[in-house]
């Protein structure tokens, strides 16, 4: 009888293995083992190496460095979001920063989402050098797999927007959801090839981390470089980095997984917020045109779902905050809480690293709002 069982449950196992196999789902397993991604997830994938710059620019000290202690109301929501890591740069010197849970100013943490806005930018370079020749170009010019089934109709800008218009579900709960087979499954470019059309491209935001995948692929197929190979010769080059960055890849000398997981130190992350501080100049070298920072950070305008009115707080590939102090404020933001924050005139950069992140009020998490309430009120 317990033999009879044993082939029974064998039986299953093998179906439903090959179902998952002929439906590409076999991510699934992974997905069960480690049920929710996590900041210390870089050594569940293969990885390619981001090396720190041959002419690193280590950060200044401010004479104020740590003399201040965090506000309070500040604090203890931090720590109950179990952060790792907050650093406040001010005039361009590092005036605050405290780590948590065996963290240091050296510690690598997942960036989740705040990759987007490192994509964005590679964008904008890879513009400004002229391996794309317009942001309205359509992704069939360099995707073969856009250039049919109304896909051709889809440019490089509605993806920066987040607007391509698929059908990509931005589910990480659940097991079986595209967004979990991109993080756990081993061939991002045959998954981005199966996206259907949903609906008319450039009309809706419509935040999906597919959109960012297809730029990271489109930027491959235009320069000819992997993602990090770009990256590190365009931009982490050129800010200075110190230490060295890993990006998680799919499979094996394959493709980034470009929406997300960045590896990096909270000092290093704080580079790129100093480089849109600075309108896209890192000291006296301009990085990315000036032109294309200022529309990355301005509201595109694309309807709310929601309200059907045009939003004001997604640009392209970055996060805006319209605000009661009528000060500029946007920001990179990862799925854990994770930040690099940039008010222009407070000359401030944030960056918060973590395990979790608090509830939204409106499009934004309440910590993100306490840390720019306590930065527009002097209190670093």
């Amino acid at each position: 009888m317990k033999k009879k069982v044993l082939l029974a449950l064998l039986a299953v196992f093998a179906i439903t293995h090959l179902v998952l196999v002929f439906t590409h789902k076999t991510f699934i397993y992974k997905a069960l083992i480690y049920t929710y991604p996590d900041i210390n997830d870089q050594d569940l994938f293969y990885r390619r190496t981001i090396a720190a710059s041959p002419r690193p620019h280590p950060w200044p000290i401010s004479s104020q460095y740590n003399q201040k202690n965090l506000p309070v109301r500040l604090d203890t929501l931090l720590q109950s979001l179990e952060t790792t890591a907050f650093l406040v740069v001010k005039n361009d010197s590092i005036l605050f920063e405290h780590y948590d849970d065996s963290y240091s100013d050296t510690t690598h943490s997942g960036s989740f989402s705040v990759a987007k806005s490192f994509v964005g930018t590679l964008i904008g370079i890879a513009l400004d050098k002229g391996y794309i020749k317009s942001l309205d170009e359509p992704i069939a010019n360099y995707l073969e797999a856009f250039k049919k089934d109304g896909k051709e109709k889809i440019t490089i800008r509605h993806c920066l927007m987040m607007s391509s218009g698929l059908n990509w579900d931005e589910a990480y709960a659940s097991a079986f959801s595209i967004t979990t087979e991109a993080y756990y499954g081993t061939d991002l470019e045959e998954t981005v090839s199966r996206l259907k059309v949903a609906e008319e491209p450039g009309k809706y935001f419509d935040y999906k981390s597919g959109d960012t995948q297809i730029l990271s692929l489109l930027l491959r197929a235009a320069t000819g470089k992997t993602t990090s190979e770009f990256m590190q010769e365009n931009l982490w080059n050129a800010i200075g980095a110190e230490s060295d960055a890993w990006w998680s890849l799919d499979d094996k000398e394959k493709n980034e997984k470009a929406y997300c997981c960045i590896y990096a130190t909270t000092r290093d992350f704080a580079r790129l917020g100093k480089l849109y501080l600075h309108d896209g100049k890192w000291n006296n070298q301009q990085v990315v045109s000036s032109s294309y920072v200022r529309e990355a950070i301005t509201p595109n305008g694309l309807l709310d779902r929601e309200t059907n009115q045009p939003n004001d707080y997604y640009g392209l590939q970055w996060w805006i905050y319209p605000n009661s102090y009528n000060k500029q404020v946007f920001y990179a933001r990862g799925i854990l809480g994770q930040y690099i924050i940039i008010i222009p005139e407070e000359q401030l950069v944030m960056v918060r690293l973590g395990h979790r992140r608090g509830e939204k009020t409106g499009k934004h998490p309440l910590e993100f709002i306490e840390m720019v309430n306590m930065a527009c009120e002097g209190k670093f």
